[in-house]
């Protein structure tokens, strides 16, 4: 919803899930990066002058400092962000809480495919976090129009407002984004959902640190 907005982002480093389609496997389940203090990244974030604020990663709901950070970034008077995947629910504040539950396209191969399925079938922390951020959005993964049965059953359960779901062609580089982009909007007009692009591909290719 704030698309092309621009923004300081803090990515985090470690994922509970193992997406199939994950394009940031070294925050996710191939973990890089040097440790900072919650102090480094306020004065990070406040060097870089932008009012808005995103915390994603990987999953940044798992690192114990998150509420120090988010609070620390609001008081700093920054619009802040939170991304997730809606697996977990620990103390945190936020703006807007941009939530991305996984469907079965993203069940990965292989001996994590039991335990991400679990995760992101147990709708328990997503429904607390929803009531607890009314300012939300839910954005879903899209491959193909069979997504939708999952993804109309998934807003249903949830109550969600469509007005606040969107829908993001699955994608690894603006290429592969762009070919499944005209199915996805005709699925978003069809249904009243918004189209979430993936604008850094399109304006910074799929490198890191953009």
């Amino acid at each position: 919803m704030l698309a092309g907005t621009p923004s300081f982002f803090i990515r985090t480093s470690g994922c509970n899930l193992r997406c199939a389609w994950c394009d940031t496997p070294y925050t996710s389940w191939r973990p890089e990066g040097v440790r900072r203090s919650v102090g480094e990244l306020l004065a990070a974030a406040t060097a870089a002058g932008m009012h808005h604020v995103v915390v994603t990663g990987g999953e940044p709901l798992l690192q114990r400092e998150v509420g120090a950070l988010t609070e620390g970034l609001v008081c700093a008077g920054h619009h802040v962000t939170v991304e997730t995947a809606g697996t977990l629910a620990p103390e945190f504040t936020c703006h807007l809480l941009s939530v991305s539950p996984k469907t079965g396209n993203s069940d990965p191969a292989g001996h994590p495919a039991a335990r991400h399925r679990a995760l992101r079938e147990n709708a328990g922390p997503l429904v607390g976090l929803l009531a607890r951020f009314p300012e939300h959005q839910l954005k879903f993964v899209v491959r193909s129009e069979s997504d939708l049965p999952e993804i109309l059953a998934m807003v249903e359960r949830l109550g969600a407002v469509r007005e606040r779901v969107l829908l993001m062609p699955e994608g690894r580089s603006a290429e592969e984004v762009a070919a499944r982009a005209p199915e996805v909007a005709r699925l978003c007009l069809r249904h009243g959902f918004r189209y979430a692009p993936r604008l850094h591909l399109d304006l910074f290719g799929p490198g890191r640190g953009v």
